[in-house]
């Protein structure tokens, strides 16, 4: 029989969704959720979302993306909360009942990445209160590897490289911990 113990700690972040022409919701939200989960302890460049004309309609195109982490690792427990929490923050900074930022969370392990989510599939593990969590990267022999299910733009270059990154910061941070 296993014994249940506490999970491993992971980065929280951020894929921040904006239109090029108005970054200034993301910088709000940013903030407000600084004042939750801490400094920030990397931010990819902006990075053009050009794989799904989804957003276009509601934000306005162009949409850009940033990928961004908290310096300082939670307990992965957390997630749905940090969906829930950051679904109330793109209400509050929406106008006209139109978004102008979509904060899509998530958690970084050394070994893989996982989204939160309201969308229900097959392949999704549902958490509390209509919240998924969806295995989307593993990290294997120096790499991200997508699943079948992995998003388009969670698949490029860019991505790979903003995430290695925080990878780099997560298992520097474990390494001061020991």
């Amino acid at each position: 029989m296993g014994t249940a113990a506490t999970f491993e700690s992971a980065l929280l972040f951020l894929g921040i969704l904006y239109p090029a022409s108005d970054p200034a919701p993301a910088e709000e939200a940013w903030s407000r959720l600084s004042a939750v989960w801490g400094p920030e302890g990397f931010r990819s460049p902006e990075i053009p979302f050009t794989w799904s004309p989804y957003y276009d309609g509601e934000m306005g195109a162009p949409i850009l993306r940033s990928l961004r982490c908290f310096r300082e690792p939670v307990d992965p427990a957390g997630l749905a909360e940090a969906k829930i929490l950051t679904n109330e923050v793109e209400t509050a900074l929406a106008r006209e009942g139109r978004r102008r930022v979509n904060l899509d969370p998530g958690l970084l392990f050394p070994s893989r990445l996982i989204l939160a989510t309201t969308k229900d599939r097959a392949h999704r593990i549902p958490l509390r209160d209509g919240i998924f969590a969806e295995l989307t990267l593993l990290y294997e022999k120096g790499g991200w590897k997508p699943l079948p299910w992995t998003y388009p733009d969670y698949r490029t270059p860019e991505y790979a490289e903003a995430l290695t990154r925080m990878r780099e910061i997560l298992r520097a941070g474990r390494k001061r911990e020991a």
